[in-house]
């Protein structure tokens, strides 16, 4: 794990949160044991699995101060206004404009619009939601990123964690019900070309776990409300900013910052 930390953390990431989603997706099918709520219960490592693979291989290679540093991110909350407006109206409008896009070009939404119902179970589930991505971003954005930023570019590093960001999400396109089941090819490229939305954020802010979580959870709730969406015209949409962000900032650093690096 010294030698190779970002091998074993995808390794871990993977094979911890695959036990909790390939579980679901059996489940979905009424396939058994799967289909039982004691074993649905394993759809928590689904969640949980890029935090605890970042702490084991940090851990394992850097001791407790290793994982101090790595959690940092999570209290790093003095970042400025603007990030917070970034990270929260940001998603919004992301949604909005995909939503306007849709309805211009005539396209055809995978979930139509419909009300949502803001009982306790749905705002615990939202809780759950921002638990559930901080636990994401912790692997990610808080130790895969700046690894590979390391030895590479914004830009690069972005292709690679996005890339295996879009592979960990591969069995809930077999889940029954679930969007990505649908145009998962699109959903693909979607997360990668997102990605850079979430590296702009990360490397300018000093690499604020805490508001690349903001703003992955701010995406799922606002999706919630703002259905009717393409996934032809998100992917437009997010492939736009990218290009812009590429372009605007450059490849070397995706921020006006310098690109955050471990240490």
């Amino acid at each position: 794990m010294k030698k190779h930390p970002i091998t074993w953390f995808y390794i871990l990431a993977f094979g911890i949160s695959w036990l909790g989603m390939v579980s679901a997706a059996l489940g979905s099918h009424g396939i058994a044991p799967f289909d039982s709520p004691y074993v649905q219960l394993l759809s928590i490592f689904y969640a949980v699995g890029p935090a605890l693979a970042a702490v084991i291989v940090t851990r394992t290679a850097d001791g407790k101060t290793g994982v101090q540093n790595l959690l940092k991110g999570l209290l790093q909350w003095r970042v400025g206004l603007v990030w917070y407006i970034v990270a929260l109206l940001g998603a919004l409008m992301l949604l909005i404009t995909a939503k306007s896009i849709t309805e211009l070009l005539g396209l055809s939404a995978t979930v139509p619009t419909q009300p949502v119902d803001l009982s306790p179970y749905v705002v615990l589930g939202f809780a759950v939601n921002f638990f559930a991505t901080t636990c994401e971003e912790i692997g990610w954005r808080g130790f895969a990123l700046p690894q590979l930023q390391k030895r590479h570019s914004a830009f690069i590093a972005t292709l690679i964690v996005g890339t295996l960001w879009a592979f960990w999400h591969l069995p809930i396109v077999f889940l029954i019900g679930n969007p990505m089941a649908e145009y998962p090819f699109l959903w693909f490229i979607l997360i990668v070309t997102n990605a850079f939305i979430y590296t702009w954020i990360y490397n300018s802010t000093q690499g604020s776990i805490l508001l690349v979580a903001l703003f992955h959870g701010s995406l799922n709730i606002f999706g919630a409300f703002i259905s009717g969406v393409s996934p032809i015209a998100d992917v437009l949409l997010n492939c736009g900013v990218a290009i812009i962000l590429i372009t605007v900032l450059g490849k070397a650093n995706l921020s006006r910052q310098e690109r955050v690096c471990a240490g």
